[in-house]
C-alpha cells in the first residue's frame, strides 16, 4: 500500500505540473485549439475541400463553419472554465507518465512469460489514446460542431450557445474517443491471462454492434453523420481486436503444449 500510495502521488504530482501549464496557457489553448473547430482555417476544413477537388468534385466537400460567438452566463463562468481546461491539459498531457507508474506497480506481480509480451506497452497504450484524441478532434469534432450550429427548425430563433456547452462537449467527444482506441490493448491483454478469447468475440460481435452504436450515439449529438463517424472506426477495432485475441490464443496454446511435452 505505501508503494502503491508513491505511485499514486508521482502520478498526481505530473498531472498538477501539467494542470499548471495548461492554466497559465488557458487563452491560447482555447483560442487555437479548443475553437479551433469553430474558425474557417482549421486544418480539416482545407484537407476536405482539397479532397473534394482532387476527386472531381468541385467545392462539393468545402465546408465553411458557422459563425457564432459564446455566452457566459455566471459569474464564475471564466474562471471555472480556466480550471476545466487546466485540469484536462494535465490529465491528457500526463496519461503516459500516469500508465507509466501504474505499469511499475503492475510489473513485479506479472510472470517473465507475460513480461516479454508486454514489451512497449506504455509506447502503443500511449499511442492509441492520442490516435484516438487527433482522429476525433480533427475530424469528429468539425461536423460535431457544425451541425447544432446550423441546425434551425425556424428564421425568427437564433442560435446562441454557453461556451460551457461547447467545451464539455468537445472534451467529452476527445477524451471519450482516446479511451475507446484503448480497444485493442485492453483486448490483448484479456487474452493473453486467458480472460477473453477470439471465440467469445465472434459470437457476441452483434451484441458489441449495438453497444458500439449507443457509444456512438452517447458522445456525439443526435446526426446520423456523426455518429458514423465515430461508430465505423469503433468496429473496425472491434474487428483488429477479434484478429488480435485469435493470434494471442494460438500463440498460448502452442506454449502450453510445448510445457505439456516438457
Amino acid at each position: 500500500m505505501e508503494e502503491l500510495r508513491w505511485h499514486l502521488v508521482r502520478s498526481a504530482f505530473a498531472i498538477i505540473a501539467l494542470a499548471v501549464v495548461g492554466f497559465i496557457y488557458t487563452k491560447e489553448i482555447l483560442d487555437y485549439v479548443v475553437f479551433g473547430p469553430t474558425r474557417p482555417n482549421f486544418p480539416s476544413y482545407r484537407w476536405l475541400c482539397s479532397l473534394g477537388n482532387a476527386l472531381g468534385m468541385g467545392d462539393k466537400l468545402c465546408m465553411e463553419p458557422v459563425k457564432f460567438k459564446f455566452l457566459n452566463t455566471q459569474m464564475a463562468g471564466m474562471v471555472m472554465l480556466q480550471f476545466k481546461v487546466a485540469i484536462i491539459v494535465g490529465v491528457v498531457g500526463a496519461l503516459p507518465y500516469v500508465f507509466w507508474e501504474f505499469w511499475q506497480f503492475v510489473k513485479p506481480a506479472l510472470k517473465e512469460r507475460e513480461l516479454k509480451g508486454s514489451r512497449g506497452i506504455i509506447l502503443w497504450v500511449s499511442m492509441q489514446f492520442f490516435i484516438g484524441v487527433l482522429f476525433s478532434y480533427f475530424l469528429v469534432a468539425p461536423f460535431t460542431v457544425n451541425f447544432p450550429a446550423s441546425y434551425n427548425v425556424s428564421d425568427q430563433i437564433d442560435n446562441q450557445f454557453l461556451f460551457d456547452d461547447y467545451f464539455g462537449l468537445m472534451s467529452q467527444i476527445v477524451f471519450g474517443m482516446g479511451v475507446l482506441f484503448e480497444l485493442p490493448i485492453l483486448v490483448y491483454f484479456l487474452a493473453k491471462v486467458g480472460i477473453l478469447g477470439p471465440t467469445f468475440l465472434r459470437t457476441y460481435r452483434r451484441h458489441a454492434i449495438v453497444v458500439l452504436l449507443v457509444l456512438a450515439a452517447v458522445i456525439t449529438p443526435p446526426d446520423v453523420l456523426d455518429q458514423l463517424l465515430v461508430f465505423i472506426p469503433l468496429y473496425m477495432l472491434y474487428e483488429i481486436s477479434i484478429l488480435i485475441s485469435a493470434r494471442v490464443y494460438r500463440k498460448r496454446q502452442a506454449e502450453e503444449k510445448e510445457e505439456e511435452w516438457s
